[in-house]
């Protein structure tokens, strides 16, 4: 479990909330951005690198190693982490 890991996030997203504690609970440092706490030229750059990421620009988005996992899917999270 070496991949860096990122999550965009919305602070009130229970999806996002629950994405987080899975990490948490599987000890996998992560990144956050809770991009709805943004502010100006800070949340535009994390909208767009979202949408490029993630067209549809739903959360959580989670980036592990080159592979971008688009909700709260604990089985895609864990098939990019084993990579």
């Amino acid at each position: 479990m070496s991949a860096k890991v990122k999550v965009y996030a919305l602070s009130t997203c229970i999806h996002c909330r629950n994405c987080k504690a899975y990490l948490d609970e599987k000890k996998q440092p992560y990144d956050c951005v809770f991009v709805d706490l943004l502010t100006g030229d800070d949340r535009a750059k994390a909208l767009d690198e979202v949408k490029k990421l993630n067209p549809k620009c739903s959360f959580p988005t989670v980036v592990i190693g080159d592979k971008v996992v688009v909700g709260f899917d604990k089985d895609s999270i864990d098939e990019a982490l084993k990579d």
